[in-house]
């Protein structure tokens, strides 16, 4: 991979293949913490999940500040920490109040299926443009461990059996970052600012006034 990385990135900024030929030319590639590394010598896991950690208590304060429709919908999103100690349970329900936060639907791109829903969860999979999917058993909570977390890209499957929403979400992050689809360019893309404001604690740089707004209120 090291040897094709000059190659594989012409391809990816001025091709833009389709994920689907992608995926089949360059395999290896989808081992997106490595090829993170190469593009950023940065742990994209390590790096991502550490700074949602280490953000998180500031962001609990900041939406519990939080009034109106999405401060009601910040309270709801955030209800699954008083149910379990999970570490994994308070990150996914940081992610979702982040958006809520920046009044975006985050049903836009997560999308979340009943264990018993398989063939529908899959057809409705392979029409997805960008996205992560949660599977839970039927009458779980949103406390319980998912049965499986997966990333989809233009209809592909990229990823399964993650762990965690926030799992899920480093990724895309990872994906998008990467350069592995054109969606990324586009500006109405799921969740655009709540991403952005991900972009901000890994170290980059983003002028969207209420993203810088909402990092300075988390490091007050």
């Amino acid at each position: 991979m090291q040897k094709t990385f000059s190659y594989r990135r012409k391809e990816v900024v001025q091709d833009a293949p389709p994920v689907y030929n992608f995926v089949s030319r360059w395999p290896a590639l989808f081992t997106i913490n490595a090829e993170f590394l190469r593009l950023t010598t940065v742990p994209l896991s390590a790096k991502f999940l550490g700074q949602l950690d280490r953000y998180s208590e500031g962001l609990k304060k900041v939406f519990k500040e939080k009034g109106g429709a999405a401060g009601k919908k910040i309270r709801v999103l955030m209800a699954p920490t008083a149910k379990s100690e999970r570490i994994e349970v308070s990150r996914d329900c940081i992610l979702l109040s982040l958006c809520a936060y920046f009044n975006e639907d985050h049903s836009t791109l997560i999308k979340e299926y009943q264990d018993c829903s398989g063939v529908d969860a899959q057809r409705q999979i392979e029409q997805t443009t960008m996205g992560i999917y949660v599977v839970r058993k039927e009458g779980a909570g949103d406390e319980k461990e998912p049965e499986t977390v997966g990333v989809v890209i233009e209809g592909v499957e990229l990823f399964s059996e993650l762990r965690s929403i926030s799992y899920g979400f480093v990724m895309l992050f990872g994906l998008i970052y990467a350069s592995i689809s054109t969606i990324h360019r586009s500006s109405n893309t799921p969740l655009s600012s709540s991403r952005k404001f991900s972009w901000t604690w890994m170290g980059k740089k983003c002028p969207m006034s209420k993203v810088q707004c909402l990092k300075m209120r988390v490091l007050q």
